[in-house]
């Protein structure tokens, strides 16, 4: 995986092993990439123009969500790219959306962070959340991510930056979460409908990374190479801007908040909590 093309190497040598075994073989991981963007990009336009309704109405919560779709967008255009032909594609498109890649780790951690902050901090969060804040940490986000790509190709060590880029969001992710469970307790000021769908997102983006980003993190830690894992992580990376689609149920109030309701295991509401009799 020259370059960190994570994506686009697996996708070459699953070509090369293809070639080998017939001619007319179908390659599954391009069928599969094609599947993602068939169902995935009008999910995910669609979306970035209701959140950006939600925006409109001078809630602050979606910004981050939108920059994380609009990072989809992206690696759907790449994977339009690659398995439209010429099947390599050229080396700008695969930093782009290394970049596209990288910028959506981000979001995915300042969403958990924006969540945390909204039921451990309160009160400060609530005179901090301006849009103009959040513009200015989406602007670092899509600056520093080309700037840390560019700077990978003039390292020896870039690999191992890489994995310690894949690594860092995990204590963060988790962090919030617990962080988010114990504060819910002392927590007064939100409603139990939106304590529940706080959770649900923390643990949704929690799932996401680690389940989707995980088997790429193995493959660079691999010494040998291994087609399974390499087809795995492709796969699943390319998953990856499907699955953040699902934030948007979670940011929307209705029907996810009764289904949130119903699989709780816990209340998260003292009021909701009953004494047994004697």
């Amino acid at each position: 995986m020259e370059d960190f093309n994570i994506n686009s190497s697996s996708q070459n040598q699953s070509y090369d092993y293809s070639n080998t075994t017939s001619k007319y073989h179908i390659d599954p991981v391009e069928v599969v990439t094609c599947i993602i963007i068939a169902v995935g990009l009008p999910l995910t336009m669609v979306a970035i123009y209701s959140l950006y309704s939600m925006v409109r109405r001078d809630q602050v919560a979606p910004i981050y969500v939108i920059n994380l779709l609009i990072t989809d967008l992206i690696q759907f255009c790449y994977m339009i790219v690659e398995v439209a032909p010429p099947e390599n594609p050229k080396i700008i498109f695969r930093n782009i959306y290394l970049s596209a890649l990288m910028a959506s780790i981000c979001f995915m951690v300042c969403i958990s962070l924006e969540r945390y902050l909204v039921i451990a901090h309160p009160l400060w969060y609530r005179f901090r959340r301006t849009i103009k804040t959040s513009v200015v940490v989406c602007v670092l986000v899509w600056v520093l991510s080309p700037v840390c790509v560019v700077c990978f190709y003039f390292t020896d060590v870039r690999y191992i930056l890489f994995i310690i880029i894949l690594l860092l969001p995990f204590p963060l992710l988790i962090f919030s979460l617990v962080g988010t469970l114990k504060a819910l307790s002392a927590s007064i000021s939100v409603p139990s409908d939106e304590k529940r769908r706080i959770v649900g997102i923390l643990v949704l983006v929690l799932l996401i990374y680690t389940l989707l980003f995980l088997p790429s993190i193995i493959l660079l830690l691999e010494e040998h190479y291994d087609l399974t894992l390499d087809l795995l992580s492709t796969i699943f990376l390319s998953l990856s801007p499907l699955a953040d689609s699902v934030l948007y149920v979670f940011m929307r109030k209705g029907f996810i908040d009764k289904l949130l309701a119903s699989v709780c295991c816990c209340r998260m509401d003292s009021n909701d909590i009953s004494s047994p009799s004697v």
